[in-house]
């Protein structure tokens, strides 16, 4: 068994019993419930904290972006010419 910290936490009556039943029905100590339960939340924290900074990191770069106002250039084509285009190489591939 590797080394352990006790520590002493309260929790409400009801989660009480469900943390009982559920070491009843899996055959596990409480204890190692709770671990797991720790390691779990642990991980999900972690995940959501590396979501939200990319949606940070995605949110400056569209707010940049739209700073820099509208292109000025414009588009050389048009979508049907991009169709058109497509459809004349899949008809040289299947010839």
């Amino acid at each position: 068994m590797t080394d352990m910290v006790r520590k002493q936490v309260y929790i409400e009556p009801r989660q009480d019993e469900l943390l009982k039943r559920w070491a009843e029905e899996t055959g596990e100590t409480e204890a190692e419930i709770f671990r797991q339960a720790l390691d779990r939340w642990f991980t999900s924290e972690q995940q959501r904290r590396e979501a939200q900074s990319a949606w940070e990191q995605v949110l400056a770069f569209v707010q940049e972006r739209a700073a820099r106002g509208s292109v000025s250039v414009g588009r050389t084509w048009t979508r049907e010419e991009l169709y058109e285009e497509r459809l004349n190489r899949y008809d040289q591939r299947t010839d």
